[in-house]
């Protein structure tokens, strides 16, 4: 046994020789770290790095293969997540877990330990939501809830079990750059009582913000650790890859041509009940320009997607024009034929069917438009053939010749599903959320492909909460709040806090039209 002055010299959570196999794979091998109380530490690699599995094992989600773990230098066995908490584990995952028609306290009250007594529940609300300055009415539905809003009700559930050490996953992936400002201050209180942070981000400018170390992970192994505000973000994409990341190549002059995609008055009622109807939507994208959407989830986006794609019908066939041509009440198939390409937000049983083989994937989506179909038969061979052609182009990395594409990692499945469309050479693409929790590289490669597929003249309509990819590759940005869709501005001339008030509907202008 270590006496109470040892225990405390300890590190809070040790890691060693952490190995974790699912059959012949190895998705964590030999990883050892260290986190001390009032610490930030980073976990950051691509993706397919280890980094989800490592912190399943840690929160008690899975049990490893080989290693110790211990806490305060006692080694420990994690049988599931209420050992872990027993431990002072708190997890904010990155999606939420909420129930959109219960209230913030009866979705506190549901991961409670059992024996927690309810009474009084709202006051410890009220309570921690002062404390860390985190607004939060008890009473309010979910649903009528703010991104922002909704990770507040996660990070105080944790909260009320007093963890020692959270761990928090893309924490602000959904964030407008004022409410990520808000949630960095409460993660700063969190550091400055002693609670160590475990963070994980794509967004390496947030790392470098936050933490004091980051241990680097690569092939499910640890490659290095450092400080990762001695580093710029460059370098620590180059240590989470391998290699250096290259800048986005723009062409020095593009002369915009006709309008390929218009909109006009497009309103529309929402399916969901708690959707968002698209209110008198108006915008046109040309020839070579590439036009942002930004937005907090849940303002229009899907039900704006869905109406340009096919998936819903618009209210009268000139509502939408794909080159002058009226398709308002025209379907997926036929809009494809016209020249358009959808990459929709949910790679996973929308953009891919995950038990369909690659090339299955990609008969599902180009069948109409590449002569894969003759007589009612399938054309494998020339399927196969373009699917490599896209394997190859996008470097997409896969076990076996042709997988299911729920055997690959998220950003290698997206760098597929945007490659399968981009070499289709399409007229218009209509793109949603391209690199949502995709690594440095990957998003390097998909945002320079749409800047190729622009320069070669055509129309792309890239809808995405990442401000980052905004600024760096569009044209022009619009704000999508409450369904509502605001004036146009000039990517160059509008700052980033300007876009993240009309994201919170705080803007000077909400219902511009933007042409």
């Amino acid at each position: 046994m270590i006496n109470e002055r040892e225990m405390h010299a300890a590190p809070l959570l040790s890691l060693r020789g952490i190995v974790k196999r699912f059959g012949s794979f190895t998705a964590n091998d030999q990883i050892s770290l260290d986190i001390h109380e009032g610490e930030a530490h980073a976990l950051i690699g691509e993706n397919g790095a280890g980094k989800s599995t490592l912190v399943k094992i840690i929160y008690g989600l899975l049990e490893p293969t080989e290693g110790v773990i211990a806490f305060h230098g006692q080694p420990v066995r994690l049988a599931g997540p209420e050992a872990a908490r027993a431990q002072g584990v708190g997890m904010v995952f990155q999606h939420f877990s909420l129930f959109d028609n219960l209230t913030v306290a009866e979705n506190i009250a549901l991961v409670l330990p059992r024996k927690t007594p309810l009474s009084g529940l709202r006051d410890r609300i009220a309570e921690v939501a002062d404390r860390y300055r985190m607004p939060l009415d008890p009473d309010r539905e979910v649903w009528s809830l703010s991104a922002g809003e909704r990770q507040r009700i996660e990070i105080a559930r944790c909260l009320l079990q007093d963890p020692r050490l959270i761990i928090l996953d893309e924490p602000t992936s959904v964030l407008t750059p004022q409410e990520a400002y808000a949630l960095f201050e409460t993660l700063d209180r969190l550091k400055d009582e002693g609670r160590a942070l475990l963070y994980i981000s794509h967004k390496l400018e947030e790392v470098r913000r936050l933490c004091e170390t980051a241990t680097i992970l690569r092939l499910g192994r640890k490659v290095g650790s450092c400080d990762p505000r001695q580093e710029s973000s460059r370098s620590l994409a180059a240590l989470m890859v391998g290699s250096a990341i290259c800048d986005i190549r723009s062409p020095a002059t593009r002369d915009l041509g006709s309008e390929r995609l218009t909109v006009s008055h497009l309103s529309l009622a929402s399916e969901d009940i708690h959707g968002v109807d698209l209110d008198d939507v108006s915008l046109s994208v040309r020839c070579g320009e590439i036009f942002g959407i930004a937005g907090v989830a849940g303002n229009g986006q899907s039900e704006f997607f869905a109406a340009l794609s096919g998936e819903r019908l618009a209210q009268s066939h000139e509502a939408i024009r794909l080159d002058r041509l009226a398709v308002g009440k025209s379907d997926i198939t036929e809009r494809r034929k016209r020249g358009a390409a959808f990459v929709p937000e949910e790679r996973n049983g929308h953009a891919a069917a995950g038990d369909f083989s690659l090339t299955g994937n990609f008969v599902l989506s180009r069948h109409a438009t590449v002569g894969l179909i003759s007589r009612g038969l399938i054309h494998f061979g020339k399927a196969r053939a373009l699917t490599a052609e896209v394997i190859a182009t996008f470097d997409v990395r896969k076990a076996g010749e042709d997988p299911a594409a729920r055997t690959l990692s998220g950003g290698n499945l997206q760098k597929f599903v945007v490659g399968r469309e981009i070499l289709s050479e399409p007229k218009i693409l209509v793109i949603n959320q391209p690199t949502w929790g995709v690594d440095a590289a990957a998003a390097a490669t998909i945002r320079q492909a749409l800047v190729d597929l622009a320069a070669r003249g055509a129309a792309v309509l890239l809808i995405s909460q990442d401000l980052d990819e905004l600024f760096e590759i569009c044209d022009r940005i619009a704000v999508m709040h409450e369904g509502r869709l605001s004036k146009a501005r000039e990517a160059r001339g509008v700052t980033r806090e300007e876009i993240g008030l009309l994201m919170t509907g705080d803007g000077p202008e909400g219902s511009a039209h933007a042409h």
